[in-house]
């Protein structure tokens, strides 16, 4: 079976696709394309549903990617025996999206200020639509640098940069280690391309997650909590202000 065609990757605003049900397996199925994020870089899947020729709803709990690039879609019920062949409209849940892109930019933010700044590699990182935490190495963690943060990260936010992505050969990307945030995990290759989004005039970093077009759509940014998770690792909690 071919990789399933990611049209979220033609734009984070792609959030409904016309595709063909091409299998199923158990209480999932793929299609030959889909706008759904399969998750990954700490971001859960979309969720969201399929619509059928007869007018009937498939709610999708989530989609998860196999070895092979294809990408199947987790249904909340049983699916119909003759759903293979048909041809559905595929939506994901907007509102959540966008939650998550949210968070997932700010992250971007964050991760560059703390690598460039203070030294700070990525070690974890986990996304949910009302809060985000990442993990760092770092050597302190104090409230005074969690302020620093604070400012830092709000004062990128509210500058409204432009945000897009993009993709480069996978041997351009390998002389390129500005593009990385983390020491132990590499950026997936697909195609022989890795993705990368760029944050205009500020920084730019291999991902493959969804993100807001603008810093200024995220909101005001803050850290709620932090935890020693080791001698050197340090974890933030981080909340948005859920009026943006």
């Amino acid at each position: 079976m071919a990789p399933t065609e990611r049209a979220y990757l033609q734009g984070d605003d792609r959030l409904s696709v016309e595709a063909a049900v091409v299998a199923m397996r158990d209480d999932a199925f793929a299609c030959d394309r889909t706008c759904f994020y399969p998750g990954g870089g700490g971001q859960p899947a979309d969720e969201g549903t399929a619509r059928l020729r007869d007018g009937s709803m498939i709610d999708i709990a989530s989609a998860h990617a196999d070895k092979n690039g294809v990408i199947w879609h987790v249904a909340k019920d049983t699916l119909p025996p003759e759903l293979v062949g048909q041809h559905v409209e595929l939506a994901v849940n907007a509102e959540r999206r966008h939650a998550l892109s949210r968070y997932h930019t700010v992250l971007h933010v964050l991760n560059t200020i703390a690598l460039r700044d203070y030294g700070g590699w990525i070690t974890g990182a986990q996304i949910a639509a009302d809060y985000a935490r990442i993990d760092f190495k770092l050597e302190r963690l104090s409230p005074e640098l969690c302020r620093e943060f604070e400012a830092r990260v709000n004062a990128v936010l509210q500058a409204g940069h432009a945000i897009r992505a993009y993709d480069l050969p996978a041997r351009k990307f390998a002389q390129r280690g500005d593009l990385l945030r983390t020491l132990d995990v590499r950026p997936p290759v697909v195609d022989g391309r890795v993705r990368v989004v760029e944050i205009d005039g500020f920084d730019a970093q291999a991902c493959g997650g969804t993100h807001v077009h603008s810093t200024r759509e995220v909101g005001r940014f803050s850290i709620v909590r932090t935890e020693n998770k080791g001698r050197i690792n340090k974890r933030l909690y981080v909340k948005l202000d859920p009026t943006a």
